[in-house]
């Protein structure tokens, strides 16, 4: 009897201790990973940081370049470890096992799987370097051609390239009319580029090739597919004034448009809150990631100047034409950056759908679109696209004009009609 305890108490004890390992196992690791995404015959590195935030949360935050981005709270289903991206309405799940981990990237709206990617513990680079002593140099500003296919045609979509490279580690951004490609990171190892990025919407790659000093050829390679990159060295690469693209059809002065809040509620540029108020209108969109970058800008600066009468209010097209969704997305987005002033439901996010709701204006170019009201309901200027922190002295550049249009608007007593 006494052999048969002994041997039930036995078997206890390594059920117990079974038991309390086991979640070990599958919980995700503190410290500094490396992941690959997997992208048809292309990896895509990305590096993140996993970190004790209190005694309870675990949290996740995205390393590109100098931007450090914290996720939401980690949390296990099952033998899985799910990260949430709420601001994109995606999340990264997979199991982990010691020092590795495997999953997908999956957007909640989607029924497809995800992005397949694998990633281990206390990696710190993103790519592996061959050629240490290279003496070749990307660093500069770049004439950039992304050439794809459209209906059997070619496209080229011009843009502008802005690299800083020390030693073998190069950072920048490429910059376009509708916004910025936000932070890339990557090598030069001998002549071939290599960057990368995530910041927790779509995984970016771009492998390209110094044909000489002054050009570089190669790929952007992302979830959506691959387009052809041409670039050359110039300093005086630019694009279009962001303020001459979009603007009010002739016989036009003022914005028309009623659409709900959050609550359900009409509203309108003629509602009592921004009657004689200088107000700045933002066509947004809470899966993009200019978009976020806006909103980053947009509310503590609305916190700190509201007092001045100024009103901030942001038009959002989203992914489905769904008042539910559309609710649950905006308020999360609201939450996320604490926004105080009025986001309202447009409609779904195409940028046809814009023009036809928005009829005063003469086209729709881009997700973000700022435009500038006066005291007196009438549309002033327009700002198409956004270029973010990751830009550099153009977001300095952007911010300086944003604050001059708006305290020249403010400057003006009701009435007075003269440009800025």
């Amino acid at each position: 009897m006494k052999t048969i305890k002994n041997l039930l108490l036995g078997i206890t004890a390594v059920a117990l201790a079974a038991s309390c390992s086991s979640p070990e196992n599958h919980e995700l690791q503190e410290g500094k990973w490396r992941g690959e995404f997997a992208l048809e015959t292309h990896r895509v590195p990305f590096n993140f940081v996993v970190e004790d935030d209190t005694a309870a949360l675990v949290r996740v935050s995205l390393l590109n370049a100098d931007e450090k981005a914290s996720l939401d709270s980690v949390y296990y289903k099952g033998d899985s470890v799910v990260i949430p991206i709420n601001v994109y309405d995606a999340v990264l799940i997979g199991k982990a096992k010691g020092d590795s981990l495997k999953g997908y990237l999956r957007k909640n709206q989607s029924a497809k799987q995800g992005v397949p990617f694998s990633a281990a513990r206390n990696q710190t680079y993103r790519f592996s370097v061959g050629d240490s002593t290279s003496t070749h140099t990307v660093n500069g500003k770049w004439s950039v051609n992304l050439i794809s296919e459209r209906d059997g045609k070619p496209s080229t979509r011009y843009t502008v390239g802005l690299l800083e490279q020390k030693g073998n580690r190069v950072t920048g951004t490429i910059l376009t009319t509708t916004g910025d490609y936000r932070y890339l990171e990557g090598v030069l190892d001998g002549t071939n580029l290599k960057l990368s990025a995530f910041s927790g919407s779509n995984p970016s790659l771009i492998e390209a090739s110094l044909i000489d000093s002054v050009h570089l050829k190669g790929e952007f390679i992302s979830p959506g597919g691959k387009v052809i990159l041409e670039a050359t060295k110039s300093d005086t690469a630019h694009l279009p004034d962001p303020y001459a693209l979009t603007f009010l059809k002739p016989g036009f002065e003022r914005l028309t448009f009623s659409f709900p809040n959050l609550k359900g509620e009409p509203v309108s540029l003629t509602d009592e809150r921004y009657k004689g108020k200088v107000v700045v209108l933002n066509v947004s969109g809470s899966w993009c990631p200019n978009c976020v970058d806006e909103a980053s800008f947009l509310s503590p600066w609305y916190n700190e100047n509201k007092s001045k009468g100024v009103e901030v209010l942001t038009l959002s097209f989203e992914r489905k034409d769904d008042f539910n969704f559309a609710k649950e997305r905006i308020g999360t987005f609201k939450k996320r950056f604490g926004i105080e002033y009025e986001v309202l439901f447009a409609g779904i996010a195409d940028k046809k759908i814009v023009a036809e709701k928005l009829p005063q204006l003469n086209t729709f170019l881009s997700f973000p679109t700022t435009i500038f009201i006066d005291k007196n309901g009438r549309v002033r200027k327009v700002h198409t696209g956004y270029s973010g922190p990751a830009t550099g002295k153009y977001y300095q550049e952007f911010l300086k004009e944003f604050n001059d249009t708006v305290d020249g608007l403010l400057s003006e007593p009701i009435g007075k009609q003269n440009g800025i």
